[in-house]
């Protein structure tokens, strides 16, 4: 019976996903979501009272994923290595269902602007700035870092614009966030 809890809880998760990133987040309702996943809005209400919940919790996930880079970058010594090893593992972070995330995050910016959860991933983002960042902390050195993660994030989220593969743009987006942080 739990199983099949965390199944229909994560397929509502999956689902509202799919329509935030498909009509945006304030266009998504409950009762949208309910339908696509074939099942009442009662279904959807007993695992998420409002699709803010349903969001806050894939924003949540995303967050601890990135909590844990900051904290393996904590555990190793400042330096190139390091800087270079939080970009890896960045880059490998928006791969897959985190993509579909990342795209709805970038386009839809003004929907999560206000939540608690917006401001919790603003924090962690300027956590990894602090950590890409060279030890002088100069503004420049800031900005080259903003700058590298959001290289990887056009480099997750664009769409095939050239016969590159998915895996070449990311690839390509490693590379030029690397140069901008320095390897």
């Amino acid at each position: 019976m739990d199983e099949r809890r965390t199944d229909t809880r994560e397929q509502i998760r999956t689902i509202a996903l799919e329509l935030f990133a498909e009509h945006g987040y304030d266009k998504t309702s409950l009762r949208e979501i309910a339908e696509r996943l074939g099942v009442t809005k009662a279904a959807v209400y007993y695992h998420f009272r409002t699709k803010e919940e349903i969001l806050v919790s894939l924003i949540e996930d995303f967050l601890r994923e990135v909590d844990d880079i900051v904290g393996w970058a904590a555990s190793q010594p400042a330096g190139p290595a390091t800087r270079n090893g939080v970009l890896l593992r960045y880059s490998d972070l928006l791969e897959g269902r985190t993509t579909q995330l990342t795209r709805f995050l970038q386009e839809g910016q003004a929907s999560i602007r206000d939540l608690a959860a917006g401001a919790e991933m603003r924090k962690r983002i300027e956590s990894l700035v602090g950590i890409l960042s060279v030890a002088d902390g100069a503004e420049e050195a800031r900005l080259r870092a903003r700058v590298a993660l959001i290289t990887l994030h056009i480099g997750s989220i664009a769409g095939p614009d050239s016969e590159a593969t998915d895996r070449q743009r990311r690839d390509a987006a490693l590379r030029i966030a690397q140069e901008l942080v320095g390897r």
